[in-house]
């Protein structure tokens, strides 16, 4: 009998403790931004205007994934499309991933 409350314990334990553990990973989600580019530095910095009014800035890290139309960052030039994922607890906002989209049409301009 004992063994068994000794077990299901542990096992509680286990339990909670992996719990605690994947909550801090479960909080550092991935956050998207799509706009575009409105500045990009060659120091790593790039400026994303979305055309609701928010210019949302990012720094490049060395792990930075450039997708889509280009594939690298130095190929990503103002006017370009994107879509950046980041996490909400980054300060400054780190660019893990950035997809480069097809180029956009303005709202009311014609074809």
């Amino acid at each position: 009998m004992r063994t068994i409350v000794r077990r299901t314990a542990l096992i509680s334990i286990v339990t909670l403790a992996l719990s605690l553990a994947f909550a801090g990973v479960a909080s550092a989600q991935m956050r998207e931004f799509t706009g575009k580019v409105d500045k990009i530095t060659k120091k790593g910095k790039l400026i994303v205007d979305n055309r609701k009014g928010d210019k949302v800035s990012f720094v490049k890290i060395d792990t930075t994934e450039v997708t889509g139309e280009k594939t690298e960052w130095s190929a990503i030039k103002k006017e370009d499309w994107v879509t950046v994922s980041w996490k909400m607890i980054d300060k400054p906002r780190k660019a893990y991933k950035i997809n480069v989209l097809p180029p956009r049409k303005e709202a009311g301009e014609e074809e």
